[in-house]
C-alpha cells in the first residue's frame, strides 16, 4: 500500500471507521499508540512498513468495502 499524504490518512480514517473502531482501539489492533494513528489521520506522518502490513491486513478483512475503499484512493 503506497499512497501519498493525505491519501494515507484518509485511507486509514476510512477504514477505522468502517472497522467501527475509535483511534484508540484502531492503534491497538494495530500495535501503534493512539498519537501515531492521529498523527497519520491528520497528514503529519506515514506508517511504518509493518504498521502498514498490519494496515493492509484490516483493508483485506473488509472484503469489498476494502476493495472499494482502496480503489477510491490509488485512483485519485
Amino acid at each position: 500500500m503506497v499512497l501519498s499524504q493525505p491519501k494515507c490518512g484518509m485511507l486509514i480514517r476510512d477504514i477505522r471507521q468502517k472497522l467501527g473502531l475509535s483511534q484508540e482501539e484502531f492503534a491497538s489492533v494495530v500495535g501503534v499508540t493512539f498519537s501515531t494513528v492521529n498523527r497519520w489521520e491528520n497528514g503529519h506522518t506515514k506508517p511504518s512498513r509493518l504498521a502498514a502490513k498490519n494496515i493492509e491486513e484490516k483493508l483485506l478483512q473488509l472484503g469489498s468495502h476494502g476493495r472499494e475503499l482502496l480503489a477510491k484512493y490509488s485512483s485519485n
